[in-house]
């Protein structure tokens, strides 16, 4: 495809000169988190957001006049994946971090590519139907998410007197849920969707409709301060998004069955993310 024209600058700095430099971009990803980020069985790192992530790589060869440039993957934990783009220990973090204020401090973010709202997991059988039916229950969420803020600040407001169990991942606080020690997992709501249409059977779970938060946008973490690699990051994504490209890849990831079993999401583009994709923005609220 026609790549948006962006103006070399006399010498390289940042990002793009330390790809010059190694021959390398280093890219973040989830070990398990589908549909966005995930590990197949053979190894393979896929996913809607590294979809998006390999046309960037592209864009960037292209740039810097070098085909040879490798790909290099780096797994970046909801612990860790703050850390490691500060501290330039990768280059693109390629998987679903909502994006804030508090965190925009720290790195920055691209042009939304998903919009989702926190939610919880429950067990059918234990008839958890709203938020204020967690009173008094014990329920997991991860370290390092907004999600777990939030739990935790609703706790507070609400004098629920939920006991809250943080933990290293979402897959470790699913598996609380699954076996009985948690009555719930609090995370994005198309997480939680994609964990439960991956287990045995799904209808042990049900997915609440009330919400612990509004919707808001993921994006792809880069370094703070780092204006052109963001700029052609985003001018990337733009161009991925106007001209229609990205119906091919939602499809793809979220309409489609996906590894490792075939699972369909069957997740239509909403309004507002068909939007988002119309005219990309930067998101600052």
């Amino acid at each position: 495809m026609a790549w948006p024209a962006i103006g070399a600058p006399e010498a390289l700095t940042g990002t793009l000169a330390k790809i010059e430099d190694a021959g390398v971009i280093v890219i973040g990803y989830r070990e398990a988190e589908p549909p966005f980020s995930f590990q197949k069985s053979d190894g393979t790192v896929v996913g809607f957001s590294i979809d998006l992530c390999m046309r960037i790589v592209e864009r960037v060869r292209e740039q810097l006049g070098r085909d040879d440039i490798v790909v290099e993957y780096v797994v970046a934990t909801p612990a860790t994946r703050f850390i490691l783009v500060k501290n330039g220990m990768i280059d693109l973090e390629c998987a679903a971090t909502t994006n804030n204020a508090e965190r925009r401090e720290l790195v920055d973010y691209s042009y939304p590519h998903f919009m989702t709202a926190t939610h919880f997991v429950s067990r059918r059988a234990d008839n958890i139907e709203s938020v204020a039916d967690l009173a008094g229950r014990s329920v997991a969420s991860a370290s390092g998410t907004v999600n777990i803020d939030q739990l935790n600040a609703l706790n507070r407001a609400q004098n629920l007197n939920i006991a809250v169990m943080p933990t290293k991942s979402n897959e470790d606080a699913f598996d609380l849920v699954v076996t009985g020690r948690a009555s719930a997992f609090v995370m994005d709501g198309i997480l939680l969707a994609a964990m439960v249409a991956e287990t045995p059977d799904p209808s042990i779970y049900v997915l609440s409709t009330d919400t612990l938060s509004r919707p808001e946008p993921y994006g792809l973490l880069l370094k703070h301060g780092d204006t052109a690699f963001k700029t052609l990051v985003n001018e990337t994504l733009e161009s991925i998004y106007t001209s229609g490209d990205i119906d091919a890849i939602y499809a793809k990831w979220f309409t489609s069955p996906i590894p490792p079993r075939g699972t369909n999401l069957n997740l239509p583009l909403s309004s507002d993310l068909a939007a988002a994709f119309r005219t990309p923005v930067e998101y600052l609220e």
